[in-house]
């Protein structure tokens, strides 16, 4: 990764992949003084590789099937002055964001919403400082009472490649529901309508419907898929959809099928259509 010209930096290390069973607890509890991540659903992650920026949405048709902008809290709400230094590097596009990966971050569930800023700074600490990447992965987290805040940088409007789906990081965004939704664990419906919100939202961008699939190569024979091989996925996709790991929990994938109803519906399309068996888009193979 290229860093802006300050004190030189040893190359950042690759994350360690590995299956979802062996994510790393890091811990990050109240009280802690000491930067620690929490137990990431990341383990399928990967540095993107560069890319030239998106050109200018200026020229473009609008989409037919666009939806509203849902409240997202700046980066800045949440970033530490005394951590966001570190040597951020520029963002790197994609042309358009065709699926949406969802997530869970495996972190307690019983934080209050005020202390979400806190516990996304920790998310961000140890993704930039133990783990030594770039920036946080997710491109977006919810917390539990459906408030929603940019993660990864770039500009909440654009198509910035994240650190979230191994494979499939390209013309996806990452959202991370903060904190662990296994099977029997109740997800808050004020978060999963937030999530569907920004789905409908940043998908409708480019006029793709929440209920179909697409196709999207994979870019590293670590996640689901080969190198190079073709996926139909989701286009609002679970982590264990291109990756193995039980990521983003069974109670949380379980509202995958509402979620992706919820945002058709915030785009306006009827509620009775069936969605497509085939895919949505033309295969995206990884640059």
């Amino acid at each position: 990764m290229r860093v802006f010209r300050r004190t030189p930096r040893a190359p950042r290390r690759r994350a360690a992949h590995g299956s979802g069973s062996l994510l790393v607890l890091l811990g990050c509890l109240p009280g802690l003084t000491a930067p620690l991540a929490l137990t990431l659903c990341a383990g399928g992650v990967e540095r993107p590789t560069t890319l030239k920026p998106a050109g200018p949405a200026a020229g473009r048709p609008a989409a037919a099937h666009r939806a509203a902008r849902p409240r997202i809290v700046p980066r800045s709400l949440w970033l530490d002055r005394t951590t966001a230094g570190h040597g951020q590097p520029p963002p790197r596009y994609d042309d358009k964001v065709v699926a949406v990966f969802v997530h869970h971050t495996d972190s307690p569930n019983t934080y209050d919403c005020a202390d979400a800023p806190r516990i996304i700074r920790s998310l961000y600490a140890g993704q930039t400082g133990i783990r030594n990447w770039d920036d946080i992965g997710y491109n977006f987290l919810v917390d539990r009472c459906g408030t929603i805040y940019e993660g990864r940088a770039g500009g909440v409007d654009r198509p910035v490649t994240g650190a979230h789906a191994q494979g499939f990081n390209h013309r996806t965004a990452g959202v991370a529901a903060l904190g662990t939704f296994t099977d029997g664990v109740p997800v808050p419906r004020a978060m999963t309508d937030a999530i569907a919100a920004l789905a409908a939202w940043k998908l409708g961008l480019a006029d793709i419907d929440p209920r179909t699939r697409t196709r999207l190569v994979s870019s590293n024979g670590q996640s689901r898929y080969k190198a190079g091989a073709t996926a139909s996925l989701p286009v609002v996709a679970g982590h264990n959809d291109g990756f193995r790991t039980s990521c983003p929990g069974a109670a949380l994938a379980a509202r995958l099928p509402e979620i992706r109803r919820t945002a058709a519906r915030l785009q306006g399309r009827t509620t009775t259509r069936h969605a497509r068996t085939g895919v949505s888009q033309p295969a995206h193979r990884a640059r």
